[in-house]
């Protein structure tokens, strides 16, 4: 679970940094609002801080992703275990019902010889 777990905490890592983005994007609108600069310069800036943002979504989406394949993973792992499991228990009740099938021929045969013997006496 470590791997998932550091996949998370950088997902909202990620997720802080575009809080704090948008919140300087909302800062700069106030300033163009204001008129401390220009609509231009604000165009700028806030291009600059959106193409952020756009990158941080997209390595956002690649971690969850990440996290989505690797829970994958671990299901398909448990799967393959919970077969093997299976067909072991399958293996030892086939081997224990033959060694349950050769017990009786054993003991049928066992008094057969004593009936065979009885004949070669008389």
């Amino acid at each position: 679970m470590g791997f998932i777990e550091r996949l998370e905490r950088n997902i909202t890592k990620l997720q802080k940094k575009i809080e704090k983005e948008e919140t300087k994007i909302a800062q700069l609108e106030a300033k163009c609002d204001s008129k401390k600069i220009t609509k231009a310069e604000f165009n700028i800036k806030r291009k600059r801080h959106d193409d952020q943002i756009h990158a941080w979504s997209s390595r956002i989406r690649v971690l969850q992703g990440g996290i989505v394949r690797e829970k994958q993973h671990i299901e398909e792992k448990a799967e393959e275990k919970e077969k093997k499991k299976e067909e072991k228990e399958k293996k030892k009740e086939k081997k224990e019902k033959k060694e349950k099938k050769e017990e009786p021929q054993d003991k049928s045969e066992a008094p057969e010889d004593e009936v065979e013997e009885e004949d070669t006496k008389q």
